[in-house]
C-alpha cells in the first residue's frame, strides 16, 4: 500500500532506530511520535482494534495525482478570516479533476449539496463512515433517488449504491467554501471524529 510521502517517513524512523519524542512535518501535517510503535496508543485503541493489521493495507488512499497536505485535522483560523474553528478532516491537495477514490467498501448513505462542504458523499463502512468534500459536479433528484453526477468525470453515484474500495466516485473541484482544489475527507468511528492522519499512518505502517 503506497501512502505519498508518510511511508518513507516511516521506514527512515525504523532505519534510524529512533525513539521518544520527537516530531516531522510534512507539508503542514505535523506527524510527531506518533509515526513510531504504540505511540498514541490509547488514542488510537478503539478503532485500530476493529480492523487487523493486514486489513489496513487493503484499503486505499483516497485522491489520484496528489501533490500535498494543506490544513490538517482539529482547531484552525477561519479560512475566509475571523475566529477558530474546528476543521473535522483532512484537506488533500490535488489538481482540478483529479479522481477521487473510495477509502473501504461501503453504502452511500447521503449525497451532499450546500454551501460548507459543496458536492460530496458520505460513504459507510461498519462502524465507519468516510465522508468526501468539494467534488466536481451536481446532487440531483433522479426517480426519487438523490444522485451525486458528474458527466464531464463520468461519475454517477446515487444514494444506497455499493461501492467497492478504490472506486473512483468522484473528481477534486472547488465546490462549497474551498480557497484551492482539494479533497475535504472526514472519517468518523461510532459517531466519533478520528483524525485521518492516524489512518494514513495506520495504513502505511
Amino acid at each position: 500500500m503506497h501512502i505519498p510521502k508518510i511511508d518513507r517517513c516511516v521506514a527512515l524512523v525504523k532505519r534510524c532506530g529512533l525513539s521518544g519524542s520527537f516530531t516531522i512535518t510534512i507539508g503542514s501535517i505535523l506527524l510527531g511520535s506518533a509515526l513510531l510503535p504504540n505511540a498514541n496508543a490509547e488514542a488510537d485503541t478503539a478503532y485500530r482494534s476493529s480492523i487487523s493489521p493486514g486489513q489496513w493495507a487493503s484499503a486505499s488512499f483516497p485522491v489520484e495525482d496528489f501533490q500535498a497536505y494543506t490544513s490538517p485535522f482539529g482547531y484552525r483560523g477561519g479560512v475566509t478570516g475571523g475566529g477558530s474553528e474546528f476543521h473535522s478532516g483532512l484537506d488533500l491537495a490535488a489538481p482540478e479533476g483529479s479522481y477521487i477514490r473510495n477509502w473501504w467498501s461501503g453504502t452511500v448513505v447521503q449525497t451532499i449539496d450546500d454551501d460548507r462542504c459543496g458536492t460530496g458523499l458520505v460513504i459507510k463502512s461498519g462502524d465507519w463512515e468516510h465522508v468526501y468534500c468539494h467534488m466536481q459536479g451536481y446532487v440531483e433528484t433522479i426517480d426519487g433517488v438523490r444522485t451525486l453526477i458528474d458527466r464531464d468525470g463520468g461519475i454517477l453515484i446515487q444514494q444506497g449504491q455499493q461501492l467497492p474500495t478504490s472506486a473512483r466516485i468522484g473528481r477534486v473541484g472547488m465546490t462549497g467554501r474551498t480557497t484551492g482544489p482539494h479533497l475535504h475527507w472526514g472519517l468518523v468511528y461510532q459517531d466519533e471524529w478520528v483524525d485521518p492522519a492516524t489512518v494514513i499512518r495506520a495504513m502505511a505502517s
